[in-house]
C-alpha cells in the first residue's frame, strides 16, 4: 500500500505516452466530488467560453458566495434540474477532456447511499477512483462502503483526496488523522495485497484548486504531486493487466456480405469479388492479445470447444498482424465453424471447462430484495441465459468487512450468492479476468439490472451442493 504523500515530486515517470485514461469520483454526500471535476475542468483549461459564461450567470442567479464573479464549479458537472435545485448529484456525469499528457474520460458519480449503484457504474470501467473524504468528517460508513465496492471491483489505482482541508486551516495534523484511517480501511479490505491495485491519499481544497491541478503552498507539509499530476502519469489498467490475461473475444456480429456491397462500399473503391467468400466475427477484445497465426478455442454453450486459427484480423478497412484489448475488430478463422453471436473465442488451452452453476459476489443495485429461488437473467458478455438463486449465503457487515449469515439482499447490499445457468457459460474468476468475469443480473419482467455480479471459485458443481463461505 502506498500513500501518495510517500511519492517524490521528482519522481514521476514524465515520459509516459499520451494514453485514453478512465476515472470516477465517488465519496459521501456533500464531501465536493462535483466541485473537484468542476476545478479539474476548470484548471486544466478544458471548459469552453460559453459554457462558462453558462454557469457564471447561474452561479450568480443562486447567490453562490465568494469573490465577486465567483462561480459555482459543481454546475459544471451537476446538469440535471433537481441537481441543481437540490444541490446533490443525482445521476452518474462523464465528461471528456484531455491535457498535453493524456486524454481522460470522468465519471462524477453521486454519494447518497441511494445511488451507491451508481457508483458501481461509474467505477466498473474505471482505471482509477478518486474517493473524497471531508476533512472535517473523516472516513464514513459511505467512505467504508465505495472502498469495499472498489476492492470487490479490483478497479487499479484508487486515490483518497482528503478535501476542504481550508476547512480545517490545512492542518497537518488532521490530515494525517485522516490518512492513517484510511491505511486501516485499507489493510482490512486488502487493497493493494492483489499486486495490482493501489491505494494513495492526497490533501486537497476542490473550492480553491489547493493540489488539484498545481501543488499548493499553503501545505508545505506536503511533498507529493498534484491530483491531476498523479492522473496523467498512472498506468492504464490494460496496461498494467494485459501481460497477465490471456486472450478473449465475445462475438457480437457475424460479417458476411457474400459479395452485396452497397452501391456506397463499392463506390469507395471495395471490390466485390474479394468480399464474396468474406466471413469474419466482429466485437470488442475484452482481454489479452491475438496475432495471425495464433490457435484459438471457439466456446459455443453446450458444445467442447473447437479449435482453429487466425488467419486475419481487420480493423477500419485495414489488415492488421496483431490487435489487443480494447481494440474493436473483425476476426476471420481458418475453418468455417458456426460461430454466432453469444459465443466467445478464446486462446487454446486456457479456457475451463463451461459450467452451468455460478457461485459470485453481488452488488445488489434494485429496491427489490433478492430471495432464494427468485428466476432472473444472467448476461455475461455478449450472452444472456435465464438462471435460478439457488442460495444466498451472507452479506458483508461493512464494520467488520466479514460475511454475515443471510437469506436475501437488500438495496446497495454486498453479497454472495449460488445461481443455476439454464446453460452452461465459459464462466472465469473475476479476481484474475476483469471482463470476462463480470456479468449483470436482469429482472426477466422489466429488464431493469438487479445487480453487478462478479464471479468466484467454487469447490464443485453437484446439483445438490450448498456452498459455504
Amino acid at each position: 500500500m502506498t500513500t501518495i504523500s510517500e511519492i517524490p515530486a521528482g519522481s514521476i515517470n514524465e515520459n509516459l505516452p499520451t494514453t485514453l485514461f478512465r476515472f470516477a469520483t465517488a465519496g459521501s454526500v456533500d464531501d465536493g466530488k462535483s466541485t473537484l471535476v468542476g476545478r479539474l475542468l476548470h484548471d486544466s483549461k478544458a471548459i469552453l467560453a460559453d459554457t462558462l459564461d453558462a454557469v457564471a450567470r447561474t452561479s450568480a442567479d443562486r447567490g453562490f458566495g465568494g469573490e465577486k464573479g465567483g462561480i459555482d464549479l459543481a454546475l459544471l458537472t451537476d446538469g440535471l434540474r433537481a441537481e441543481r435545485e437540490q444541490g446533490i448529484t443525482i445521476d452518474v456525469a462523464y465528461r471528456y477532456f484531455a491535457t498535453d499528457r493524456r486524454s481522460f474520460i470522468l465519471a462524477d458519480c453521486p454519494g447518497h447511499v441511494q445511488y451507491t449503484k451508481n457508483t458501481v457504474t461509474g467505477a466498473s470501467t474505471a482505471d482509477a477512483v478518486v474517493v473524497l473524504i471531508d476533512a472535517r468528517k473523516g472516513v464514513l460508513e459511505q467512505t467504508r462502503r465505495h472502498l469495499s465496492v472498489l476492492q470487490l471491483l479490483r478497479v487499479a489505482h484508487v486515490i483518497v483526496a482528503v478535501n476542504k482541508i481550508d476547512l480545517v486551516d490545512f492542518s497537518e495534523s488532521v490530515f494525517r488523522d485522516i490518512e492513517a484511517d484510511v491505511q486501516q480501511v485499507g489493510r482490512e479490505l486488502g487493497l493493494g495485497s492483489d499486486g495490482i491495485s493501489d491505494l494513495l491519499v492526497v490533501p486537497v481544497s476542490a473550492l480553491d484548486g489547493d493540489n488539484v491541478v498545481e501543488r499548493s503552498e499553503r501545505t508545505p507539509w506536503y511533498t507529493g504531486p498534484a491530483l491531476l499530476e498523479v492522473l496523467e502519469t498512472l498506468p492504464a489498467a490494460d496496461e498494467l493487466e494485459s501481460h497477465l490475461e490471456s486472450f478473449r473475444f465475445p462475438v457480437q456480429l457475424v460479417v458476411r456480405p457474400q459479395g452485396a456491397l452497397a452501391p456506397d462500399a463499392v463506390a469507395a473503391g471495395l471490390e466485390v469479388e474479394a468480399y464474396r467468400d468474406y466471413r469474419a466475427y466482429a466485437g470488442q477484445i475484452t482481454e489479452g492479445s491475438v496475432k495471425v497465426g495464433d490457435q484459438v478455442s471457439v466456446l459455443t454453450p453446450g458444445q467442447a470447444p473447437r479449435t482453429t486459427t487466425v488467419v486475419g484480423i481487420d480493423f477500419a478497412g485495414k489488415s492488421l498482424e496483431e490487435a489487443a484489448a480494447p481494440q474493436s475488430v473483425a476476426v476471420r478463422l481458418a475453418d468455417e465453424f458456426d460461430v454466432a453471436r453469444g459465443d466467445t473465442i478464446a486462446a487454446a488451452g486456457t479456457v475451463r471447462e463451461a459450467t452451468a452453476d455460478l457461485y459470485a459476489a453481488l452488488c445488489w443495485l434494485s429496491p427489490k430484495p433478492l430471495r432464494e429461488g427468485q428466476k432472473v437473467l444472467v448476461k455475461h458478455g455478449t450472452r444472456t441465459v435465464q438462471a435460478l438463486v439457488r442460495s444466498v449465503s451472507g452479506k458483508l457487515d461493512l464494520a467488520s468487512f466479514k460475511l454475515e449469515g443471510a437469506s436475501s439482499l437488500e438495496l446497495n447490499d454486498i453479497g454472495h450468492a449460488q445461481l443455476r445457468l439454464a446453460a452452461p457459460l465459459p464462466l472465469e474468476n473475476y479476481l484474475h479476468h476483469r471482463r470476462t468475469g463480470a456479468f449483470l443480473v436482469i429482472d426477466p419482467l422489466d429488464g431493469n439490472t438487479l445487480a453487478a455480479g462478479l464471479v468466484k471459485d467454487h469447490p464443485g458443481d453437484h446439483e445438490d451442493e450448498r456452498y459455504s463461505i
